[in-house]
């Protein structure tokens, strides 16, 4: 398009004789600008997530308190059955210590028949006390 028609004159025209034509504000001005910073309220406020993590906590203690209630009766229970069972295993091991102790007195006085003054048995220490043998003399599948 050209100048005459834009400008409704015929042909050339001063700078100076065209109408003035600029851009303005509309009716009313413009709306206002935002420059504030706004932080949307978008999901729990703190005071909930609090309390929402300390039910959780309470109620994961609660479940781990009901749990050491019942490995405590099983621990008791355990306690109980070997409490109830070791006579028995006490006299079984009596009865092969027994047997054991009754071959080894034997094997030493086979050894110590050529020992003047050697008494079968007797406890060398001369301390007065009964002591079981050590662990390896009468269990040779110990050793």
């Amino acid at each position: 398009m050209t100048e005459s028609v834009i400008r409704n004159k015929p042909g050339m025209a001063s700078v100076k004789d065209m109408p003035l034509l600029q851009d303005g504000p509309p009716p009313g001005g413009f709306a206002p600008v935002r420059y504030a910073r706004r932080i949307p309220n978008k999901g729990p406020s703190a005071m909930a997530i609090f309390l929402a993590a300390f039910g959780a906590f309470s109620y994961g203690m609660y479940r781990v308190g009901q749990g050491n209630k019942i490995r405590r009766a099983l621990k008791e229970e355990k306690y109980a059955a070997r409490r109830a069972i070791l006579p028995m295993l006490q006299a079984e091991e009596d009865e092969r210590f027994v047997k054991e102790w009754k071959k080894y007195l034997e094997y030493e006085a086979e050894v110590m028949k050529d020992v003047p003054g050697w008494k079968v048995g007797e406890n060398v220490y001369n301390s007065g006390r009964w002591m079981p043998p050590a662990t390896g003399e009468l269990r040779p599948e110990v050793w």
